[in-house]
């Protein structure tokens, strides 16, 4: 009895100390912390108040309830009216502190809106279109203006512009002077001012990069040909076009060692897998400008007997990189184009290595799908061009003399749909011109769904230009669902009228 009393008594004197040690050791967990701070900053206090009349002051501080960033201030501030000496803007800690450097106006009312610019430091959460409003008068100014940024060449907005009054109402005014008011877009396009006095303005809109300037220099630009009143609940449209739109480049010849490295004529074809499509012409793209080309050492034969093909001719673009046989194909033929070796040369003096062939074959009219279109409320009387768009570009198009479309013979794809209004009845589309005439931009409407051009088949659809485009997965389902005729399912090409048989 005495030994196990003696081991109980050992034991429980060594129990403490086994404790501390493994507590020494064990690894140490900080508490759990919370859920992401997911906030944006808090105004605490402002000095003057937000809102103050009878404004004299030339600082302004602005605390929050914790650390705070300030990014790309000069960007993101847009200060109302604009004024010459833009303010400097200081963070300290939890604080910003805003030094006016321009002399303040009588009786005008003053909005400070930092966009983006205020974020806290730990998350970076962002205080959205943060502003601060005062006045130097005894009331505020409290008329708007609403609108719409448009781009007039596809009907798509564009956020980077900003909208700009002037009071000024001289052309020479957007090149030469700040406007009096600007605000930014919306990620829709849309525009709203703010406070404004009652007045008459001068409206423009311009890349917001730029300033607060004109400088023609391909800048998007647009502007309205009346001036607008302040409080007007009218909503202002403007169309945007590039400045300048198709200016020449200056284009850049190869340097000497570019090329030469082959010491031989580099040329591409045209050609999509080996195949000719019926709609458009062999071209040959060559790296460097040609010096010559000699088309009676070009032989164009047909079929696997090389029979010599007639009715056809070579031309040559302004860069001399390029060259186009210009031949009505015919459809499922085989072709060969026979290339001397000394058929052309370059500019640095490239040749082929040797003679070459070129054999293809044309696509068969099966390849291809018929295209109907009907357009509802579409204004005939401003002379409509139907534009089939890829991706950014217009790979086909068509004047319509009624709002029926008709082509027998047409390229399988998806396509986006846009209908230009074309003034001059030159079929393409005209940019603006603002000094002297002050020409709007044509204008391009598009239409909201996308067809789908299936090959050997009749491909029938109705588009109305005022419909909107549905949610994303209603779109998806609509661009595989085909407006056929009524009572009908979509049948193949009658190839008995195909104009290629």
């Amino acid at each position: 009895m005495k030994r196990l009393f003696l081991f109980f008594l050992i034991i429980l004197l060594i129990l403490p100390i086994l404790v501390l040690i493994s507590a020494g050791c064990a690894n140490i967990i900080p508490p759990a912390g919370g859920p992401r701070d997911s906030l944006p900053p808090v105004v605490t206090n402002m000095n003057p108040k937000d809102s103050s009349k009878n404004f004299k002051d030339n600082r302004i501080t602005i605390s929050f309830d914790e650390y705070i960033d300030i990014q790309e201030v000069q960007k993101n501030l847009l200060v109302s009216p604009i004024p010459k000496v833009m303010p400097v803007v200081e963070k300290k800690l939890s604080s910003i502190l805003i030094k006016l450097k321009d002399t303040l106006q009588p009786n005008t009312t003053y909005t400070f809106n930092f966009g983006n610019a205020i974020r806290d430091i730990n998350e970076a959460n962002i205080l959205k279109n943060f502003s601060y409003i005062f006045t130097t008068g005894n009331y505020f100014d409290s008329l708007t203006l609403r609108g719409k940024v448009i781009m007039a060449k596809d009907g798509s907005t564009d956020t980077t512009l900003m909208v700009m009054l002037h009071t000024n109402m001289t052309d020479s005014a957007i090149v030469k002077e700040k406007p009096r008011y600007a605000t930014k877009l919306d990620r829709n396009g849309n525009f709203v001012f703010h406070n404004l006095p009652k007045d008459t303005f001068a409206i423009y809109a311009i890349d917001e990069s730029s300033s607060y300037r004109f400088s023609g220099r391909d800048q998007l630009f647009a502007f309205k040909d009346s001036a607008v009143m302040s409080g007007d609940t009218a909503l202002i449209t403007l169309y945007a076009f590039p400045d300048n739109e198709g200016a020449p480049t200056t284009a850049t010849t190869p340097r000497r060692g570019q090329t030469s490295k082959e010491k031989r004529l580099i040329m591409r074809t045209s050609l999509e897998g080996n195949q000719q499509d019926l709609l458009s012409q062999f071209e040959m793209n060559f790296d460097v400008p040609l010096k010559t080309f000699d088309t009676t050492k070009v032989v164009f034969a047909s079929d696997s007997s090389f029979t010599p093909v007639t009715g056809y001719s070579f031309t040559q673009d302004s860069t001399k990189k390029k060259v186009t046989l210009n031949y009505t194909w015919k459809p499922g033929t085989e072709y060969h184009l026979i290339l001397d070796k000394e058929f052309a040369a370059d500019t640095l003096g490239n040749k082929l290595l040797k003679s070459d062939t070129i054999s293809f074959a044309s696509k068969k009219t099966t390849d291809y799908g018929s295209v109907k279109l009907r357009f509802r409320n579409i204004d005939m009387a401003k002379n409509p061009v139907v534009l089939f768009v890829q991706g950014e570009n217009i790979v086909d198009s068509a004047v319509l003399t009624t709002p029926d479309f008709f082509r027998a013979v047409f390229k399988p794809g998806d396509y986006q749909l846009r209908i230009l209004y074309d003034n001059n009845k030159n079929g393409t589309w005209d940019p603006g011109v603002f000094f002297g005439t002050k020409k709007q931009p044509e204008l391009v409407h598009p239409i909201a769904l996308p067809i789908t051009v299936k090959p050997n088949w009749e491909n029938d659809y109705e588009r109305d230009l005022n419909a909107v485009a549905p949610p994303p997965r209603a779109q998806q389902g609509q661009q595989q669902q085909q407006q056929n005729r009524p009572g009908q399912q979509p049948r193949r090409n009658n190839r008995t009228t195909n104009p290629y048989e």
